[in-house]
This record gives structure tokens, C-alpha cells and sequence, in this order.
């Protein structure tokens, strides 16, 4: 886990951009399809040098990025049917390559919620993985909203709680007032066990939070 939260904040520093694909989030722009990239072992760069090889980090899990745009949420006819798988990575060099391309929480309409979920699982309490969670939710200032909502993604898909298991994914839900993260948990009988299990095992990765 260590060695991971390393890869993650050396990963950044490199601003791995130039190095992944370019992915665009606009405000209020509604996404169509599933844009997966799990290339896990390496992969070939070539501005300038094809012959340069980067070696990319493996996650533990692969997760994907779910947005539910403001405007289709309106014209929906049943609770998420609007919302859109975005992009699907498994490795920090493609986190950082869509990250930093795309617009952060408070750059987003009032309205729209942007997910990050282990692959596989759906952010709709629907989904048989999170029909019997539950969630853990922070309200934040438009001025914090952006790095709280960066070193939660840092710590959840870094491995950073003790018990990485249990966590479903988080969202961030952008309001007029004041936008919440919320992090969603499997199981929401025991909540003595959940509060036990979720505390991060590197409380740096958190301390924007603090």
C-alpha cells in the first residue's frame, strides 16, 4: 500500500497527460458509452521517441468514472437512468491521464454528481453489491470541494483504508449551497464495525479533510 501511494502522488508530479489519452468532461456535456483503457502491464508513448516504453502502476481494483448530467437527470423517468459510465481505468498513470483533463468539482453545473466506482459495480443502490450499504457523506465549500473530493479518489483507489473491501465507490454531488462526498460502503448494520474498518491506514492521504 505504501509503495502504491507513492506511484500516486510521484505519478502526479510527472503530469502523466502528455503520456495518456486526452479525455474531456465539459460541464453539462452528457456522455455515451463505456471508454474502457486496462493496458495494466505497459504501454508504448510516442511523443518523439516510439521506442519509449513507460512502465505503467497497477491498481488493486480497476474503477470507472459515472457522471449523471444536471440536464438529462431532469428528463429522466426512473432514479438513474441518466447516469453515464465515462472511462474505466486500472492503473495511476491513466487516473492521472483523465484527471488532469478533466474539469474539477467546482467547475461542474449545480446538479451534476461525478462517481468513482470499482468496476463492475453501479452507483445505484439497486446494484446487488450496494443494496444492503450504506454512506458516509462530508458537506464542503465550493473553495475545498476540489482538493477533498482529489484525496478522497487518492485514498480509496490507493488501498488507504484498512478495510478497502468494503468500500463500493464515492461521488461527489455538486449543489448550489454546498456540495457533498459521500463515500458508499457495502454493508450498513454494523455501523461500530464500519466506522472501525474505514479508518484510513494512511491519514496523509486525507489530510486535506482534516
Amino acid at each position: 500500500m505504501a509503495e502504491m501511494a507513492e506511484a500516486l502522488e510521484s505519478s502526479r508530479k510527472r503530469s502523466p497527460a502528455d503520456e495518456t489519452a486526452n479525455h474531456r468532461a465539459a460541464a453539462g456535456e452528457d456522455f455515451a458509452g463505456d471508454q474502457t483503457f486496462t493496458d495494466a502491464a505497459a504501454s508504448t508513448v510516442t511523443g518523439g521517441n516510439p521506442q519509449r516504453t513507460m512502465q505503467k502502476h497497477v491498481l488493486e481494483h480497476s474503477w470507472t468514472f459515472w457522471f449523471d448530467n444536471p440536464n438529462a437527470k431532469s428528463k429522466q423517468e426512473t432514479w438513474g437512468s441518466s447516469i453515464r459510465p465515462v472511462h474505466t481505468f486500472s492503473t495511476v498513470e491513466d487516473f492521472w491521464g483523465l484527471y488532469n483533463n478533466i474539469q474539477p468539482p467546482s467547475q461542474l453545473a449545480v446538479g451534476a454528481d461525478f462517481h468513482c466506482f470499482k468496476h463492475g459495480i453501479e452507483p445505484k443502490w439497486e446494484d446487488p453489491v450496494c443494496e444492503n450499504g450504506g454512506k458516509w457523506t462530508i458537506v464542503c465549500s465550493r473553495e475545498d470541494v476540489d482538493n477533498w473530493w482529489l484525496y478522497t479518489l487518492l485514498a480509496m483507489i490507493g488501498e488507504q483504508f484498512d478495510h478497502c473491501n468494503e468500500l463500493c465507490g464515492a461521488v461527489i454531488n455538486v449543489r448550489a449551497k454546498l456540495d457533498k462526498i459521500s463515500i458508499w460502503t457495502k454493508n450498513a448494520f454494523d455501523e461500530a464495525a464500519q466506522v472501525k474498518r474505514l479508518r484510513p491506514s494512511n491519514p496523509t492521504f486525507l489530510s486535506p479533510l482534516g
